[in-house]
């Protein structure tokens, strides 16, 4: 596992470089975001998609989600109503998932059928790192957020510290960028599905400013 430690308020680009080229390759690329680190890929690269359902241990109907740049991207994966677009234009980027309907633009691997319509996730993280590997890439991330061991209640933190993703996921992935700690909140996700807002988990983002 490659492991590039960057400063997180100005990471370095040449740094930022080779994970792009681990990506391009079809590898999978640890890097943090504004709430955990996250795990992501190409969103082409089938065998790297099986990598992260296989170390995250998730099931076919749990869904990945786009990590995107700017708002101006998303239209292009998912259905924006004006109402959907004013509530998102406050709170990106930011720590929050939209769930939303999908283009044509999204791959059939990746659709979520959610209330009898295909659904995709979104996010636009506020993070120096990430939008910076984002912006190398000129293409989504494909991502899912790093996650410790479950608890006796079956919940899972999510990661902060980059030595405890290198020491759960380090065999699994092929690079770590460590832009130092980030916290252990996760995105809140909300279903815009529908024009209709609706919290299916509260994270990081406050749900009060809805």
């Amino acid at each position: 596992m490659l492991r590039l430690v960057v400063d997180p308020d100005h990471p370095e680009p040449r740094k930022l470089a080779q994970a792009v080229l681990q990506l391009t390759a079809g590898g999978v690329v640890a890097y943090p975001t504004d709430t955990v680190y996250a795990l992501g890929c190409e969103l082409d690269a089938r065998k790297a998609i099986e990598r992260l359902y296989h170390l995250k241990g998730m099931t076919a109907k749990q869904p990945l989600a786009l990590l995107l740049p700017d708002l101006g991207e998303v239209a292009r994966y998912g259905v924006v109503s004006d109402s959907a677009y004013r509530l998102m234009k406050r709170l990106v980027p930011g720590p929050y998932t939209f769930i939303l309907e999908a283009t044509r633009e999204v791959p059939r691997t990746l659709l979520i059928e959610r209330d009898k319509r295909r659904t995709v996730g979104v996010r636009v993280p506020d993070h120096p790192v990430a939008q910076a590997l984002l912006r190398a890439l000129g293409r989504p991330i494909l991502s899912t957020s790093a996650v410790g061991e479950p608890d006796e209640e079956g919940h899972r933190e999510g990661l902060g510290d980059p030595n405890e993703v290198r020491d759960r996921y380090g065999h699994g992935i092929d690079c770590l960028v460590d832009g130092g700690y980030t916290g252990i909140d996760v995105s809140t996700v909300l279903s815009l599905v529908r024009d209709e807002v609706e919290v299916l988990r509260e994270g990081k983002g406050p749900v009060d400013v809805l």
